[in-house]
Parts: structure tokens; C-alpha cells; sequence
């Protein structure tokens, strides 16, 4: 079974749960992207919204204001290796226009004018399964505890980009682990590569609470990591690069 890709996070937030705004400023965000490559990153995942709960939600202005200087600058340093996670369909139109980026969407590309945007320019999308309209509902509302109801939902919206003449090849899908799903359903989609074989799967399970107590040390990650490059991953999803990156040459 080939080993997956690893997808080093990069959050230039100043209230991210896993790295307190240590990269928020645009040096440290280029200093960190080109660390996360040399530790053995094939893509880096830029983040300017934090996901943790009662997070603050941005307008595309406050967003595309934090990610454009760092993308002017990455994006011909590493072409074709950077993705941005987004939900909003201007930043992503401005990314686009700066040059190659994959597109994160941690809703689900539920806006029609994501969808819009992403096959006017052919891009490679990550499709990240969601429960609720939104990041902050996924973790205030009631959770789904069946992975069919994870399946069903990404292969809809795989199958809707398809018929937009979007390629297979360009399309990734995510179980969106830790959003709106039970503490059994997140361990059980740490599997997910053998439900759905058809396309590209990634598994985003860093320091989520429910791998524990324990979350933001690296043997649990690394113990989930296992599980999920056993399990047919194609990309995971992590902070901590160079320790997964000697875990899969085990």
C-alpha cells in the first residue's frame, strides 16, 4: 500500500487551540511553511480562520488580508504544493488568481458559489465532510454517530463536481473528523480510506480531542496516524511533520 502524503498545518491565527498565534505574524508563517517542507511536507495547508469552537468567524476581507502577502510570496516558492483552507468563495477567486492552490473547504463546498469558482478555474479541491451550515454549528449541534451518513454526504457533493466536469483526479475528500461527530465515529474515521476507494482520501485527526488527554503529545497522533495509513489514507492531515514523516518510513 503506498504511504500518504503528509499536509503540514500552517494557522496564521492568533487563537489557534494547537499553536497559540506563534506563526501569525507573516515572517514566522514563511520561516514555518518552509520548515514544514523540509520536515517532509508534499503540501502545506494554510489556515487564517481557526476551527476550534467559538472561534472567531472573519469576513473574506479580514481573511484574504491575512493570507495575501504569505500567498505572494509561497506560492511561487512552492508551486502546486499549498492549499488554503477556506469557506469563503472571494478568497479563494483572489488565491486562484495569485496562482496553483488547492482548495481546503472545511464546509463541505455547501456555497453554491464555491463550487462555482472552483470548477470556473479547474482547481484541485478538498471536499472536509460537515455537520451544520457552518464550523461553529458542526460543534454546537446534536452529533451523527454513522459513518454511511459521512459517505453519502461527500459522495453527493464528489458526484455534483463531476458532473461539472470537474476530473476525479482533482478531488479529495475528508470525513471531517472532530466536527460534529461522537468520540466512537471519530475513532472509526481514522478508517475511512476502505469506505469510499474511488477517490483520494484525507484523514485530519492532530491533536482532536478525542484521541485524548494526551492529544497535543505526539504518540497518540502517531498512533492514529497508523491507523490511518493502514487504512488506505492517501494524505493526513498534521502539525507535527517530521515526527509522522519518520513514522511512515517505519
Amino acid at each position: 500500500m503506498p504511504k500518504p502524503a503528509l499536509v503540514g498545518i500552517l494557522n496564521i491565527t492568533p487563537d489557534s487551540f494547537s499553536d497559540g498565534g506563534r506563526f501569525f505574524s507573516y515572517e514566522e508563517a514563511v520561516r514555518r511553511a518552509g520548515q514544514l517542507f523540509a520536515d517532509g511536507a508534499a503540501i502545506v495547508d494554510i489556515g487564517a480562520e481557526s476551527t476550534r469552537p467559538n472561534a472567531t468567524k472573519l469576513s473574506h476581507e479580514e481573511e484574504w488580508s491575512r493570507v495575501k502577502e504569505l500567498l505572494q510570496t509561497l506560492i511561487p516558492r512552492y508551486p502546486g504544493r499549498l492549499s488554503i483552507d477556506s469557506y469563503h468563495p472571494e478568497t479563494i477567486e483572489k488565491a486562484l488568481a495569485t496562482g496553483t492552490v488547492i482548495v481546503n473547504d472545511v464546509t463541505g463546498m455547501n456555497n453554491p458559489e464555491m463550487i462555482d469558482v472552483v470548477v470556473r478555474h479547474n482547481a484541485t479541491v478538498v471536499i472536509s465532510h460537515l455537520v451544520g451550515a457552518d464550523v461553529q454549528a458542526a460543534h454546537a449541534g446534536e452529533l451523527i454517530d454513522d459513518v454511511n451518513v459521512v459517505k453519502t454526504d461527500l459522495l453527493r457533493m464528489a458526484s455534483l463536481l463531476l458532473e461539472k466536469g470537474m476530473a476525479k483526479d482533482d478531488i479529495i475528500l475528508d470525513p471531517g473528523i472532530g466536527f460534529g461527530k461522537t468520540m466512537r465515529l471519530n475513532n472509526e474515521l481514522l478508517k475511512f480510506g476502505t469506505e469510499i476507494t474511488d477517490f483520494a482520501i484525507m484523514v485530519g485527526y492532530s491533536k482532536k480531542r478525542f484521541l485524548g488527554e494526551n492529544r497535543m503529545n505526539v504518540e497518540p497522533n502517531l498512533a492514529a496516524g497508523r491507523i490511518a495509513r493502514s487504512h488506505g489514507a492517501r494524505y493526513i492531515r498534521v502539525h507535527d511533520v517530521q515526527s509522522h514523516a519518520e513514522m511512515l518510513r517505519e
